[in-house]
């Protein structure tokens, strides 16, 4: 089903037949996770001799979910994230459609660290607001990994900073964090792209645990950024990528 969109006065021709989920489900007691903290928890209701579960004798399946938005699959924040003052992912979009650019990353050793660098991103087009990072390795272990006390690869200030530069409003990322995992709260990567010392930008986003599949080619796309209508700094999302025709 070939689709022209107009997004910021230019004609995008996509296939939406052919969505491309990059997002990693909340899962219970399995998949990703970080953070130092428990598995997500899906558990039935049981109040006044009602049972949430039909397999129990339930009329209905009525399950508690509790979870981390930033621990527990792939999720969206703004910078209500590192701030005292209260911002809403939820407030951040205002509109899910954004032309993105996909890079294959391969981290550089830089001591114990693995480091993205800003030099990675030479080949990053001036008419793109999102950028999509797919880091190698890339094995399907990323989609149930613990990352707590792994060190992480993780993004340089200065990436950010170019990100930021350039115009770009949206980071994806299949990471736990732009940042080093102990960085002593420096948070240099998420305070650069949001430009935390200056004229805030509350409506760019960073989103992280995204897990795209080796098959999507680098180059770019149409990014749907589905986000759970959450007021919280974050809240889990659903990202699709639509390869431009």
């Amino acid at each position: 089903m070939k689709t022209t969109i107009q997004l910021n006065n230019e004609s995008l021709n996509c296939d939406l037949s052919q969505p491309i989920d990059i997002s990693l489900a909340i899962q219970h007691q399995d998949g990703v996770g970080a953070w130092y903290i428990d598995q997500p928890q899906i558990k039935h209701v049981e109040v006044d001799g009602y049972v949430g579960n039909v397999k129990l004798g339930g009329s209905t399946n009525f399950n508690n979910v509790h979870f981390n938005p930033h621990s527990h699959g792939t999720h969206t924040e703004c910078i209500g994230h590192i701030t005292p003052e209260f911002y809403s992912v939820n407030d951040a979009l205002k509109t899910t459609f954004f032309k993105a650019q996909l890079f294959t990353i391969s981290p550089q050793q830089q001591g114990d660290d693995l480091v993205i660098t800003a030099s990675m991103f030479d080949d990053l087009q001036d008419d793109v607001t999102a950028v999509t990072i797919r880091t190698l390795p890339n094995s399907l272990d990323k989609k149930e990994k613990n990352y707590s006390n792994s060190n992480p690869p993780y993004l340089e200030e200065a990436a950010a900073l170019r990100f930021r530069e350039s115009g770009i409003n949206h980071i994806l990322i299949d990471l736990p964090s732009v940042d080093k995992e102990k960085d002593n709260g420096a948070l240099r990567a998420h305070k650069a792209f949001w430009n935390y010392d200056g004229e805030q930008r509350l409506q760019a986003t960073i989103t992280e645990l995204i897990y795209v599949p080796d098959h999507v080619k680098d180059g770019l796309y149409l990014l749907d950024l589905q986000v759970a209508p959450i007021e919280n700094d974050a809240a889990p999302s659903r990202p699709i990528l639509y390869q431009l025709l």
